[in-house]
């Protein structure tokens, strides 16, 4: 089993800044992918950006120039850094990994409970 802990979600005035952390923990032999979604009331869960184990990146369109992610493989956890926000950015936003946890485990991928973006106009 895998445990997905988020942090650093809160509320912050359009234009700001937030960093989001996610550490993984558990029986972890290696990280494929780690990433952030989110998601607002009334919508469905989006993407938002994802990075793999090597640091390639993927981004919304919506999110592209503004939000950055980053991984420390050694540590198991991602980070997204995100500048010039904007009301539309309120949302959960969810931490998303894939991991291989051995022969036994084989390869899953877990989701965190979510921290709470709100960005006030």
């Amino acid at each position: 089993q895998v445990q997905l802990v988020e942090s650093g979600g809160g509320l912050v005035q359009a234009g700001g800044s937030l960093r989001l952390s996610c550490a993984a923990s558990g029986i972890i032999f290696r990280v494929n992918v780690m990433g952030w979604y989110r998601q607002a009331p009334g919508k469905q869960r989006e993407l938002v950006a994802t990075v793999t184990r090597g640091g390639s990146t993927n981004y919304a369109d919506s999110v592209k120039g503004r939000f950055t992610i980053s991984i420390v493989n050694a540590k198991n956890t991602v980070y997204l850094q995100m500048n010039s926000l904007k009301p539309d950015d309120t949302a959960a936003y969810y931490c998303s990994g894939e991991f291989y946890s051995g022969a036994y485990g084989g390869t899953k991928e877990y989701w965190g409970q979510g921290t709470q973006v709100t960005v006030s106009s």
